[in-house]
């Protein structure tokens, strides 16, 4: 009787479909993993100096008037991710090179420029004991230069023709430079220019804004795209500026 009651329970184990159990693996729902599960791997790589590049698909076209007055016109929409030999910038810029207003007594007039090399920043002379300050790059170490000089000219999307000695000491370094290189994002002197009585030197944008506040240039001062911009169109051809 009992090997009768063993034969019959076995019999009813093997008549349940096999399908049914493997239908619950088959309906199981996808994994699905969050992207927070990437932060480590991203916080790896940026221990390491190395900055992940996240590619965006922008879906608002729109601009302010602040963007569009620094956008050149044959880049209009497209948003540089690297510069400097398609090296990604890896330096953030210090908040306090960001442009504010400050105390400044001076003696000279509302209006006037006046650039402290040594601490890198850039002074509009405003009434009432007050300054619009920027943050700027200068001249690293065997091209700083004093002096007081007027703005002579003022250029959109200046081009750029390096001077000779420029070319041959670039050369000497294994950098070669162009003869002239046409306005735009790509040029190191960025969205604006205004030029320094009859000198080489010029206040200038850069397409390396994570080099204010460093002695980086050969002479001339620098500014982020927007502060060039904001100060181009506070100052006329004839501004005095004094660089201490």
């Amino acid at each position: 009787m009992l090997k009768n009651s063993l034969l019959l329970s076995a019999s009813l184990l093997c008549a349940i479909p096999v399908a049914e159990a493997s239908d619950r693996y088959a309906t199981r729902p996808p994994v699905v993993v969050s992207p927070d599960l990437t932060a480590p791997w991203v916080m790896q790589l940026t221990g390491q100096g190395i900055r992940p590049a996240v590619t965006t698909r922008r879906t608002d076209t729109r601009q302010s008037a602040q963007q569009k007055r620094f956008v050149h016109p044959n880049t209009a929409g497209v948003q540089l991710a690297a510069v400097n030999g398609g090296q990604p910038a890896t330096r953030q810029i210090d908040p306090m090179y960001l442009p504010q207003i400050v105390d400044y007594e001076s003696t000279h007039k509302a209006g006037t420029i006046i650039i402290d090399t040594n601490n890198r920043f850039l002074y509009l002379v405003l009434d009432g004991g007050k300054a619009r300050r920027y943050g700027v790059g200068v001249g690293k170490p065997g091209f700083e230069w004093a002096g007081t000089h007027k703005v002579t000219a003022k250029r959109e999307w200046p081009s750029w023709t390096p001077p000779k000695e420029m070319i041959a000491r670039e050369a000497a370094k294994g950098h070669y430079l162009p003869d002239f290189m046409e306005g735009g994002p790509a040029n190191p002197l960025g969205s604006r220019a205004m030029y320094l009585g009859s000198t080489l030197y010029r206040i200038h944008g850069t397409n390396a804004p994570w080099t204010i506040g460093y002695g980086v240039s050969s002479g001339c001062i620098r500014m982020r795209n927007e502060d060039v911009v904001d100060l181009y169109e506070r100052v006329n051809v004839g501004t005095k500026v004094i660089v201490i």
